[in-house]
């Protein structure tokens, strides 16, 4: 399977997926993109289409940290969960953005869980 097919389907399980998934101002969209070697995070309210808040392994907070990719995602999702609850969210939609639900996007959602984030 080449790239541009991977590419493809994922693009089209996104689009499937984000019928569903909604963000709104009380309870915004979890939005997580993988790259080869970092991982980004982010809240979107789509009523208004604004970003919220963003985290990533590129983020300047995150400068020193090492270990496992796994390891900081789940760093990633810790501080973001952080940073909502500091906001007062605490609650949100979870968007796998056409990733499968394992991994680093598993260790990612668990570790916004585990930090006080509903989903």
């Amino acid at each position: 399977m080449s790239q541009i097919d991977k590419a493809a389907r994922r693009q089209k399980i996104k689009a499937r997926s984000r019928a569903t998934v909604y963000g709104t101002p009380e309870r915004p969209r979890l939005c997580v993109f993988r790259s080869l070697s970092e991982i980004y995070a982010q809240l979107i309210d789509d009523q208004s289409g604004k970003t919220l808040m963003a985290v990533s392994t590129m983020s300047k907070e995150n400068a020193g940290l090492s270990g496992t990719k796994s390891e900081l995602s789940a760093a990633v999702g810790r501080q973001l969960a952080d940073k909502a609850l500091a906001q007062g969210i605490s609650s949100v939609v979870f968007d796998r953005n056409g990733f499968r639900y394992h991994g680093r996007i598993k260790a990612l959602a668990d570790g916004a869980r585990e930090a006080g984030l509903i989903f």
